[in-house]
């Protein structure tokens, strides 16, 4: 028996196995994600968080981020409300916004955890490079849903899979605290049932409209 989809609670089939790592892929909305016993214990999740050197001045991570960023400027005006959802030790991208006169808040459950932010609603919310960590993703994407107002957009910013991609070599799946990992008709299935209106994909950008 494999595990069922962590999303969509579907039959999977091994992806790929080798020591320390077995991954499943979904049968249905084609996430591929980590095994259940070897998902990180908090403290071991929050130790690898603390290994990132996530610097918000350090010119190449204001470039990593630089997409989401650019398209929150675009979308919206400073004075619309923003969330930083899973902004982590280092949250640049909120730095760059503030710095160009937005209104963000930041949410992390380990080093900005402030629930009370969560019974408020936003123009635009951001995930950069954190979906990919979500353990039970429904709860989060309509967590994200409700969080938004009308003709909010939610931005999540994060590595698709896809054929082209050898996985075996891919460094992506090698970080401890990448447990789910999404390609194109993830997104989609997303989209269909988290009630979004619509969802746009540039790149690692994955951008959706409520």
């Amino acid at each position: 028996m494999t595990d069922t989809c962590p999303l969509c609670d579907c039959a999977s089939a091994v992806f790929f196995k080798r020591k320390k790592q077995l991954f499943h892929q979904c049968s249905n909305c084609r996430g591929i994600f980590m095994d259940k016993q070897l998902l990180p214990a908090r403290e071991a999740e929050l130790a690898r968080y603390k290994e990132h050197k996530n610097d918000v001045n350090d010119v190449n991570y204001q470039k990593f981020v630089s997409p989401i960023v650019s398209a929150i400027m675009r979308d919206f005006a400073q004075n619309d409300k923003g969330l930083d959802f899973g902004a982590g030790p280092g949250p640049v991208l909120s730095k760059l916004l503030t710095d160009n006169g937005y209104q963000i808040r930041q949410y992390d459950p380990f080093f900005a955890d402030q629930p009370e932010l969560l019974a408020e609603k936003y123009d635009y919310i951001a995930c950069c490079e954190v979906i990919e960590h979500f353990y039970t993703p429904p709860e989060e994407f309509r967590l994200l849903k409700k969080l938004l107002l009308q003709n909010g957009k939610l931005y999540c910013m994060t590595n698709l899979y896809d054929e082209s991609i050898d996985f075996q070599n891919w460094h992506y799946k090698n970080d401890s605290t990448h447990v789910f990992i999404y390609q194109t008709e993830t997104v989609h299935w997303i989209k269909e049932n988290f009630g979004f209106a619509n969802v746009a994909i540039e790149g690692r950008l994955i951008t959706f409209s409520s």
